[in-house]
């Protein structure tokens, strides 16, 4: 276990980056390392409640890691501690950049966010739609989950070793769709659908020759530096640093598949990447003045606040509301207002949220699903999850606008 509070993406110790600041900043320091400590506390408390082998966690802000914590294991098998390298899957978070990506091939041009799928997929003409026209579901509705396609996209078997974790070649895709069907009027509403953001995949692929993978680390990794960062299969130069996930009911622990293939669905879940990576995947999400000139040549800061705009409500609770941008989660908790996505793969759990009145935000990454079981079970690490939103919101990030 350790606790750091590194860098500029660089080692920059949250006490001294407060001295070098204003008075007001210098004053607040006590406040701030006290909060940070307490929620240390709350966080490695939580982890042991539930038996989570390995997690890390990460504050930054403009460029800055602010606070970082990593505990744990990496891997039992091979007694490998998490440390500031552990590579971890973070899932469905892949969904951020393939929008991303539609957005880049948006504004040079190749595509309209209101083109229908099927102008580039015509393979999806065989999808039932009772609500009328195929060809009337658009990008955006994929954007906006709220083209009416089911949420699993492997709804038959996956529970057996021999079984491929997810369908590996697109023509298993197109033989689904004849049996696949809209579950509602397309833009009616909000329903997580994987399949949309897969068929977003292929559009990538089919503008612009690369494969996924191949198109995202051109036009994304490599401009961001996220060196570490890269889709299934590690590379042998990284393996050493890549984290084994575990199942774990009532519990009892079980190992997940190490390394797992994505196949197809890639562009749905298929992102890992260690903290650092990440964090700097934030930066540019949140604008950091200093490097805005290279984000720019990723993508322009209006098209990326476009995707940051409600689209459809999601849910609604006293003192927090949930809609959807393209793509991005918008979150609204007691006046605080989030933009961020979460993952769940393999036993992996992840989220990131970034608010940019602080110009702040956090990751944090779980390498173990942790529930309990019977009719009423419960996910401990979504539970732990949300616990680290509900103290960072309230205690932390007022105290870095």
């Amino acid at each position: 276990m350790r606790s750091a509070v590194p860098r500029t993406f660089g080692l920059v110790a949250v006490s001294t980056w407060l001295a070098c600041g204003t008075p007001a900043q210098t004053a607040q320091a006590p406040t701030l390392d006290k909060a940070l400590a307490e929620f240390k506390a709350l966080y490695e408390a939580g982890l042991r409640q539930h038996g989570i082998v390995g997690s890390s966690v990460m504050i930054v802000r403009d460029g800055r890691v602010l606070f970082q914590d990593v505990i744990g294991s990496a891997n039992l098998e091979k007694q490998q501690p998490v440390t500031e390298r552990t590579i971890y899957h973070w899932a469905s978070i892949t969904k951020t950049f393939t929008s991303i990506a539609i957005m880049q091939l948006r504004d040079r041009g190749r595509l309209t966010l209101d083109d229908p799928i099927v102008k580039y997929l015509p393979e999806l003409r065989a999808v039932h739609n009772p609500f009328g026209d195929v060809g009337e579901i658009t990008l955006r509705h994929l954007m906006t989950h709220s083209a009416g396609f089911r949420s699993a996209t492997w709804p038959w078997g996956g529970d057996k070793s021999w079984q491929p974790h997810e369908p590996t070649r697109w023509e298993q895709i197109v033989a689904m769709l004849p049996y696949t069907e809209i579950l509602f009027k397309p833009g009616s509403k909000y329903s997580y659908s994987n399949p949309g953001i897969i068929f977003l995949g292929r559009v990538i692929e089919t503008l612009s020759g690369d494969d996924y993978e191949v198109y995202i680390d051109k036009n994304i990794f490599k401009p961001l530096e996220m060196s570490r960062s890269y889709f299934d299969a590690t590379p042998y130069h990284l393996l050493r640093d890549r984290s084994a996930s575990y199942f774990v009911r009532d519990g009892k622990r079980t190992p997940a598949r190490f390394d797992v293939d994505t196949g197809i669905t890639v562009s749905n879940g298929g992102l890992n990447a260690p903290l650092g990576d990440m964090a700097k995947y934030l930066d540019f999400l949140i604008g950091n003045p200093s490097r805005q000139a290279v984000y720019d040549g990723v993508l322009r800061r209006a098209s990326l606040e476009e995707m940051f705009q409600p689209r459809l409500d999601v849910s609604s609770e006293a003192g927090r509301k949930v809609a959807m941008g393209l793509t991005f989660w918008i979150e609204d908790e007691g006046g605080v207002r989030l933009i961020g996505h979460s993952g769940g793969q393999n036993a992996f759990i992840s989220h990131f949220y970034v608010n940019l009145d602080s110009r702040a935000g956090y990751l944090v990454a779980f390498n173990t699903q942790a529930e309990t079981g019977g009719p009423e079970g419960k996910q401990l690490t979504r539970l732990l999850d949300a616990e680290i939103r509900r103290f960072l919101l309230p205690r932390v990030f007022p105290l870095l606008r």
